[in-house]
């Protein structure tokens, strides 16, 4: 995987895109994120943060979803755009 392109979908930005390449969580987690439709090629969009970073509201597949910023930074993604 090329690391120039792989970002965690915590890092990114609100009003960001992204395209899910893969789930690196184990577990109850993994399953809970593969179940919310975070699987390779799902096109995620971060839209918005609280004040204080933590949790991350994301759109997937048509529903606002929040995230921890721990269990978000177990997805990588590649950036994309609209």
């Amino acid at each position: 995987m090329n690391n120039k392109t792989t970002l965690t979908l915590s890092s990114l930005g609100n009003g960001s895109f992204a395209l899910v390449k893969e789930v690196v969580a184990e577990g109850l987690d993994r399953r809970r994120l593969l179940d919310l439709g975070l699987v390779p090629g799902t096109r995620v969009e971060v839209i918005r943060r609280s004040p204080v970073g933590d949790p991350i509201a994301f759109n997937i597949r048509g529903a606002v979803i929040a995230l921890r910023k721990e269990v978000a930074s177990m997805v990588l993604v590649a950036p994309g755009n609209k």
